[in-house]
């Protein structure tokens, strides 16, 4: 009997220990109220995010942080963005701000997306209304990239940020080499955005570039799919700016933008391109043997110097 009492007085003084142990760990660091401009990344896991705080000596425990935020059921509402924080908060304080609204917001903005697509995300995070954003982007030129954006962030802003972006991603260096093979800068703009919505990797990206380039120097058709898909608009179906399957009638549509029935370059870019594929244009090569390509439903690349040996490759990878 004396030996169970002593065990169980042995537990409860471990559990009061444990209790005394936790209840210290999560509270403050200290009595300093200076806030601290904290930015979560985005895709942070909660255990990043731990030790992200831990380093910057806002919590006592990255293993107590992490331990709680699964007690409280919010691995994955911890949010990305600005908050601002202080040693005197305590770990339970942090936690709540951080699954809040934090001051500043990370968007996406993907390579290849139209100006509507990038409309749409960026309504999602701020409000902002689609026809503001619209009508002073300029397509082509909205450098898609991740940013953060002040939560009270307006059109005009983010169309100079992205904007600026470009212009810097643009570098002399690659402006001068797009002038060395003949083209403007706005025409190199938008054969970039065609290689971008027609090529998947840096490799085939620069040879769908050099091949492009070389049918427009030869005054070729340049029979991009991409720019009929711009011609075509909204797929209400599909609910995507990019129809997925092209027909023969497709092919036919009356516009400007269709390379297929317009030679030369559309009037204007059709997506937003990334660095890789303003670099595949500044590079690309216009002495190719190639005049055609051709990528399977693998994603898999194939390329031709005649029309004959195109179609074969059509015929043999489905």
């Amino acid at each position: 009997m004396k030996r169970l009492l002593s065990i169980i007085i042995l537990l409860l003084a471990l559990l009061l220990i444990i209790r005394g142990w936790w209840i210290s760990n999560l509270s403050p660091v200290g009595l300093d109220q200076t806030t601290k401009t904290i930015i979560i990344a985005k895709g942070k896991s909660s255990n990043e995010i731990a030790d992200q705080l831990k380093k910057e000596n806002l919590i006592k425990s990255s293993f107590v942080f992490s331990l709680y935020v699964r007690q409280q059921g919010l691995s994955d509402k911890l949010s990305a963005g600005t908050f601002k924080l202080s040693p005197s908060m305590s770990t339970p304080e942090i936690i709540k701000q951080l699954a809040g609204q934090p001051s500043e917001t990370w968007v996406t903005l993907i390579e290849g997306w139209r100006i509507e697509e990038m409309a749409d995300e960026i309504n999602s995070k701020f409000k902002i209304q689609n026809s503001k954003f619209l009508a002073i982007a300029k397509e082509g030129y909205m450098f898609p990239d991740t940013y953060l954006f002040p939560n009270e962030v307006t059109a005009e802003q983010i169309v100079k940020i992205l904007r600026d972006n470009f212009e810097k991603k643009f570098t002399p260096e690659l402006r001068l080499k797009v002038k060395a093979l003949g083209l403007t800068e706005n025409q190199a703009v938008i054969l970039a955005s065609i290689v971008e919505r027609e090529a998947r990797s840096d490799k085939v990206r620069t040879e769908v570039a050099s091949i492009l380039l070389k049918r427009f120097k030869i005054d070729m058709g340049l029979n991009a799919d991409a720019t009929v898909q711009y011609a075509l608009g909204y797929q209400s179906d599909e609910k995507s700016w990019w129809k997925r399957h092209l027909t023969k009638d497709d092919l036919k549509v009356d516009s400007p933008y269709n390379t297929y029935l317009y030679r030369g370059l559309p009037p204007a870019p059709i997506a937003n391109p990334g660095l890789s594929s303003l670099q595949a244009v500044a590079n690309a090569d216009p002495t190719t043997p190639y005049l055609y390509y051709y990528h399977d439903s693998k994603g898999n690349s194939y390329y031709g110097r005649t029309l004959e040996e195109h179609n074969q490759n059509v015929a043999n990878n489905p």
